[in-house]
């Protein structure tokens, strides 16, 4: 079976226009206006925008091709409605500050950018094809399996949750610490993985918050586990795999591929502050 995985964090489902002094025209930063009023603010190409982004997200995804995808930052509110809109099978793992959603989820659907990461968090891991009876559904791709384990507490809750299909492949999904907690986040997800997935192949992906070009985590899941495939020396995102057959390795997807049109200006509004990683493999059945 091949199947093609993505792995995207949605920045709590917010905007990054490319900032003033870079390589292209930039968005000047937003003031109190577009903090508070979500009064929008104009470049020459891109357009910073403070509002709901759940249908620009959801078309996004839609139109993407993937089977699996493993997403982080992702608003426990829109959990099941990028299901539906996805036509996919969700298994979601609520991480950080969910304990001031009630509060904060009317603030981050009106602006998102004034409520940030206080609206809480989650992890979700969505595979398409896992309901049998669906035009899109694969024998092979069903979950059999799920479970999420806690990384760490401290300074803010981190998940690492894992799907095993019916063909056997299991896929692990995580976001980990920033800083030095970094690489204690990934070991510890990867000894998780290791261990649940015994000797089936395995997909072990999501914002790392590690460099290889920075840090020795890298040959050490690979040393440990057997883990490998980083999608460049630069890039925090990664899709690591072993016991399959790697068919495009990983690669993150250029800036202008997740530019959507915005209706309102007429200008175009860059999705997250991360590219959505993909890469296509193959598992035997």
């Amino acid at each position: 079976m091949n199947f093609r995985v993505l792995s995207w964090n949605l920045f709590h489902g917010r905007d990054f226009p490319p900032l003033p002094g870079g390589d292209e025209p930039g968005v000047p930063p937003g003031g109190l206006a577009w903090r508070f009023l979500g009064k929008p603010v104009e470049g020459r190409k891109h357009v910073r925008l403070n509002r709901d982004l759940f249908h620009e997200f959801a078309a996004f995804l839609s139109a993407a091709k993937w089977d699996i995808a493993l997403l982080q930052e992702v608003p426990p509110r829109w959990i099941p409605r990028l299901a539906d809109a996805t036509g996919s099978e969700a298994r979601p793992a609520l991480t950080s500050r969910n304990w001031l959603r009630p509060v904060m989820s009317p603030v981050a659907r009106l602006r998102p950018h004034l409520a940030g990461s206080w609206e809480g968090g989650s992890n979700l891991i969505l595979v398409r094809g896992a309901t049998p009876g669906l035009e899109r559904s694969r024998p092979g791709s069903e979950i059999v399996d799920f479970r999420r384990s806690t990384l760490t507490w401290l300074p803010e809750r981190r998940v690492m949750s894992m799907v095993e299909l019916h063909c056997g492949l299991c896929v692990a999904n995580f976001h980990a610490s920033t800083g030095e907690k970094a690489a204690g986040d990934v070991m510890r997800a990867a000894r998780l993985a290791d261990g649940r997935a015994d000797d089936r192949p395995l997909v072990f992906g999501g914002d790392f918050n590690a460099r290889p070009g920075s840090s020795d985590v890298f040959e050490r899941l690979e040393g440990e586990f057997g883990l490998a495939g980083i999608t460049s020396a630069g890039s925090i995102d990664h899709l690591l795999t072993r016991g399959v057959e790697v068919l495009e390795a990983a690669e993150a997807w250029p800036l202008v591929r997740r530019d959507v049109p915005d209706p309102g200006t007429g200008l175009m509004a860059r999705l997250s502050d991360h590219a959505p990683v993909v890469m296509r493999i193959s598992v035997e059945k």
